[in-house]
């Protein structure tokens, strides 16, 4: 893939052919969509106002080698749209001038908001900022007062700045910069006649504080978006879109200024709900809100702010005080890797044993032999021994233990799955498994903390 010099690529159900450009990622969740995108959705920004349409530009050669994930454009479509812009689709390009040069070219036919990330920084393949100079024909300068406080950042004089710092210093000349709280590039905004190109620094931290204190107020002052206003975020899970949308339209009321988006990920979902304004009212109808969707779908809510459906069962098992241990074969430790990164996560995991099969955890944790290996009921017998003795081994009161993956008689793949409860009762199903890889095994985890949470709430 990374020699091809020209892709069939498909943005917004039309296909494009496009040279120069090695890849082109698209962004599901940012195509254009209907007028509505989740119940009582709006896609305009206001009475009569249609939302400002944009595109993604990501650079990075180390994106299309696979070594990081495009976590830009998801954070950029999520913060945006509720302020009444668009995406209308994402690209991912290499550190590339050409390939920049026709991402741009492409993008500028479809919206008159561009947004560049990466390729601000000090190395040679640093050129998003000289592409874009001459793919719009607005020069750079430097700017006395970036140039200033960078000086300040070092604690030198502007004479004495490296040369590839005072590289950082150059600003558009037709056109304004973003300060960057987070690091020393400074975000670029090219006003050409006929679009707006923002060029924001690719390392998350400096991106997204740049994003919510500069790129905010700009896009409200140039193009009348509006400025954050008050939201509603729900996580669910063990429930697919579809029927959180249709269980929304038939019994909550939703009003024309609420802006309506969901993302959905390995069986999880978020609905966000945003309204423009921020007084008491607008805080009572938000609340009311949440009152009307808890009542019907309240079993399928583990979170109304950032909290991830890991770090709100660790949450609970701190609250009573209580420890997890797990034995997983088909899911790989993916379970015991996802809720290590919870906050408090070393408080409540007492142990975690991965292995290929059932057979080698029954080695790991001393479970004794199981004679019974025929049919189905056998291996649920084998993960309910695997979970008793992993509680056992580690003292706790809760266990999961997952068996390696079998089919039935109809070729259907699925995992028993044994449950230790604290008072030594042991819960044992089966799980269908869909898929293979990563993807199949996140999904199975998420299953698994699904129905660990519900015995915790």
């Amino acid at each position: 893939m990374m020699g091809s010099r020209a892709l069939q690529v498909e943005i917004g159900g039309c296909c494009r052919r496009i040279s120069n450009v090695i890849l082109v990622v698209v962004c599901l969740s940012c195509l254009p969509v209907p007028a509505a995108t989740g119940p009582g959705a709006r896609a305009s920004d206001g009475p009569g106002r249609e939302p400002t349409p944009y595109m993604i530009i990501v650079t990075g050669s180390e994106l299309l080698e696979g070594a990081y994930a495009d976590g830009h454009t998801f954070f950029l479509t999520r913060t945006l749209r509720p302020l009444g812009l668009r995406c209308v689709g994402s690209m991912c390009v290499g550190d590339n001038q050409a390939e920049v040069t026709e991402a741009l070219r492409f993008a500028g036919g479809r919206a008159k908001l561009i947004i560049v990330t990466g390729g601000l920084g000090p190395t040679e393949n640093d050129i998003t900022r000289e592409a874009i100079s001459a793919f719009t024909g607005i020069a750079l300068a430097e700017h006395a007062e970036v140039l200033a406080a960078m000086a300040r950042r070092f604690n030198v004089a502007a004479s004495k700045l490296r040369a590839n710092l005072r590289r950082q210093t150059q600003t558009p000349v037709g056109g304004t910069y973003l300060k960057n709280s987070n690091g020393t590039a400074v975000g670029l905004v090219f006003e050409a006649a006929d679009a707006v190109i923002v060029a924001l620094p690719g390392p998350p931290g400096e991106l997204q504080g740049m994003v919510r204190e500069e790129l905010v107020p700009y896009l409200s002052r140039r193009f009348g978006t509006r400025l954050p206003g008050l939201s509603l975020r729900l996580r669910f899970v063990g429930l697919g879109q579809s029927q959180i949308d249709q269980t929304l339209k038939d019994h909550v009321r939703l009003g024309p200024d609420i802006e309506t988006y969901s993302q959905f990920e390995g069986g999880r979902v978020d609905f966000t709900f945003s309204l423009p304004g921020k007084g008491p009212k607008d805080k009572a109808r938000l609340e009311e809100l949440k009152r009307q969707i808890v009542k019907h779908l309240g079993e399928y809510i583990y979170a109304d702010d950032e909290r991830s459906l890991e770090q709100h069962v660790v949450d609970l098992l701190r609250g009573r005080g209580q420890r997890l241990a797990l034995a997983e074969a088909s899911s790989g430790g993916s379970l015991a890797a996802a809720l290590s990164g919870a906050e408090g996560a070393e408080r409540v995991l007492a142990g975690a044993y991965v292995a290929a099969s059932v057979e080698r955890l029954r080695g790991l944790l001393r479970a004794g032999d199981d004679n019974e290996r025929s049919g189905g009921a056998s291996d649920r017998k084998s993960t309910s021994l695997l979970a008793q003795a992993a509680a056992e081994a580690t003292g706790s009161e809760w266990a999961i233990a997952v068996s390696e993956r079998h089919r039935d008689d109809g070729g259907r793949a699925y995992v028993e799955v044994a449950l230790r409860l604290p008072d030594a009762r042991v819960e044992s199903t089966r799980v269908a498994v869909r898929g293979s890889g990563e993807m199949a095994r996140a999904r199975l985890s998420t299953r698994l903390l699904d129905q660990l949470r519900r015995k915790l709430r």
